[in-house]
C-alpha cells in the first residue's frame, strides 16, 4: 500500500474570496469544519500515515490547524517563500519525502479514489505518473484525457463543451526518485511542463476510476459540499443488522484502573451486567469491534501474550452470555503519532480491511475518552460518550453526538 502523501496546499484561492476572504482554500469551512479535515482523513482511511504538506499562502493559518487539532498526525512542512508553481510546489515536496512512491492531491479537491487500487496499477505498469481520471458528462469546466489501448496517456485536450470525457482529477502516483532526476527549473508548471510535455516521452499512465468528486474552490461545488460532508444525527432508532459497533475496552467494558493497566486476567473485571449486555448487541450489529491502546506492553509493563490471556478472558465469558466479539484491535506502540494509536484511526482502517463491509457512516463508536471520540470523528463514525471515568464531561460537545453513564444506559437505549 502507499503510506505518504503530497497535499497541496498553498494556493491564493481567488475563486473562492467571495465565500471565505481570509482563508486558504483548504481551510474553507466545510459541514462545520475546515475542508482540510476531510481531505487529511479520507488519505488516512485509504492507508496514508505519513503527510507532507505543501504552504504558501497564509501557511501560518494551516501549521496552527495542524497543530491545534492533528497533534498526533506524522507530518512535515515544505514551504514556499514565494509562489513555485504546481511543479515547483510538488518538486520542494519530494525532497521531503521517504517513499520512492507517493501520492499528490490538492487540498480543495476531493476525489474518493481507491488509492489500493491505484498503487496496484501503478507499480504494475512500472509507471513514472499515474493520473487518477474522473468519468464525467455534459460539462465545460475541465480539459480531457484520453489513454491508448495499454492505458498510456494519449492526449490532453483544452477545455469545451463535452458530452462525455475522462478529466484529470488531482490525484497523482508519482514515483519521486523518476520525477527528480528530470531537474526541472524551481518554478513550474506539474500539468504543462511536465504531464502535457513529456506524456510521449516518459511512462505516464491514467487510470479511470467513477468515484465521488468535487472541487471546492468553485463556489457552486463550496455551496453544494455544505449538506454532502455534514453528517446526519445519531438516531439509535435505525441502528439494524448493517451497522457497526467499535468499542474502547478499559472504563466502558471492564472497570478502568486509574494510572494503572490491567496486568492479569484476574484483575480483569466487567463493568455493571457488561457480559450479557453482549448478547442483545450481538443481535444488533452486523460487527462487534474492540479497538484498544495498549501502551503497557511497549513500555515492557506486561506481555503480548497477557494481554491475549485478558482478551481471550474476556470474550469467554462474553461467548458464555450469548453475545460476541468479532475482532479486537489493539496499539501497543509508545509513540503518539504512530498510524494505529488512537484518535488516529488505522486501527479501524484495519477493521475495514479485515470486513470490507464496513460503512463508517453507519459505525458507533463507544468510548471513555476524548480520543475516543476523536477516533471516530476522524473515521467518520458516530460517537457515543461514556461517563465512567469522566463524569465531569461538558456535554454538549462537538465531538459527542450522545452521552451515557454507563454502557448498560447506552444499550438500554438502542
Amino acid at each position: 500500500m502507499i503510506k505518504e502523501a503530497i497535499i497541496l496546499a498553498g494556493g491564493l484561492g481567488t475563486r473562492l474570496r467571495e465565500a471565505v476572504p481570509d482563508l486558504p482554500k483548504c481551510m474553507a469551512p466545510v459541514a462545520g469544519r475546515p475542508f482540510l479535515f476531510h481531505v487529511i482523513n479520507y488519505l488516512r482511511l485509504q492507508g496514508i500515515e505519513r503527510f507532507i504538506f505543501s504552504l504558501g499562502y497564509k501557511h501560518e493559518v494551516i501549521e496552527e490547524y495542524l497543530q491545534g487539532h492533528f497533534p498526533t498526525l506524522k507530518y512535515v512542512v515544505a514551504l514556499e517563500e514565494e509562489p513555485l508553481g504546481t511543479g515547483g510546489a510538488i518538486q520542494l515536496a519530494c525532497t521531503r519525502a521517504e517513499s520512492k512512491h507517493i501520492v499528490v492531491v490538492n487540498g480543495d479537491t476531493m476525489y474518493k479514489a481507491d488509492l489500493h487500487a491505484a498503487y496496484q496499477f501503478h507499480i504494475h505498469h512500472m509507471a513514472e505518473c499515474t493520473l487518477l481520471l474522473k468519468p464525467m458528462k455534459n460539462f465545460d469546466r475541465y480539459g480531457v484525457v484520453e489513454l491508448n489501448e495499454a492505458q498510456l496517456v494519449q492526449r490532453f485536450s483544452e477545455k469545451k463543451q463535452y458530452e462525455n470525457g475522462t478529466i484529470n482529477g488531482g490525484v497523482y502516483l508519482l514515483d519521486k526518485d523518476k520525477f527528480l532526476d528530470e531537474e526541472f527549473p524551481e518554478k513550474f508548471s506539474f500539468e504543462k511542463d511536465y504531464l502535457e510535455k513529456l506524456f510521449t516521452s516518459r511512462r505516464i499512465y491514467g487510470l479511470v476510476q467513477d468515484a465521488y468528486f468535487i472541487d471546492i474552490g468553485i463556489p457552486e461545488d463550496f455551496n453544494r459540499a455544505q449538506s454532502e460532508f455534514s453528517q446526519p444525527p445519531l438516531d439509535l432508532t435505525q441502528v439494524d443488522k448493517t451497522w457497526t459497533l467499535f468499542l474502547d475496552r478499559d472504563g466502558v467494558i471492564n472497570v478502568d484502573k486509574d494510572g494503572s493497566y490491567i496486568f492479569h486476567p484476574d484483575e480483569f473485571i466487567f463493568t455493571a451486567g457488561a457480559p450479557a449486555l453482549f448478547s442483545k448487541l450481538a443481535a444488533l450489529f452486523s460487527r462487534i469491534v474492540i479497538v484498544t491502546n495498549q501502551r503497557g506492553v511497549g513500555r515492557g509493563l506486561m506481555t503480548e501474550a497477557t494481554l491475549h490471556e485478558i482478551h481471550a478472558h474476556m470474550t469467554g465469558e462474553i461467548e458464555a452470555m450469548g453475545g460476541r466479539i468479532d475482532a479486537i484491535y489493539y496499539c501497543s506502540s509508545i509513540h503518539n503519532d504512530h498510524p494505529e494509536r488512537k484518535p488516529n484511526p488505522g486501527m479501524a482502517v484495519r477493521a475495514r480491511l479485515n470486513f470490507p463491509e464496513i460503512d463508517f457512516s453507519k459505525s458507533i463508536m463507544v468510548g471513555n475518552n476524548l480520543s475516543d471520540m476523536h477516533f471516530g470523528r476522524n473515521a467518520g463514525m458516530h460517537t457515543v460518550f461514556i461517563r465512567s471515568t469522566r463524569p465531569q464531561q461538558e456535554f454538549p460537545h462537538p465531538e459527542i453526538d450522545l452521552a451515557f453513564t454507563t454502557l448498560e444506559d447506552f444499550v438500554k437505549a438502542l
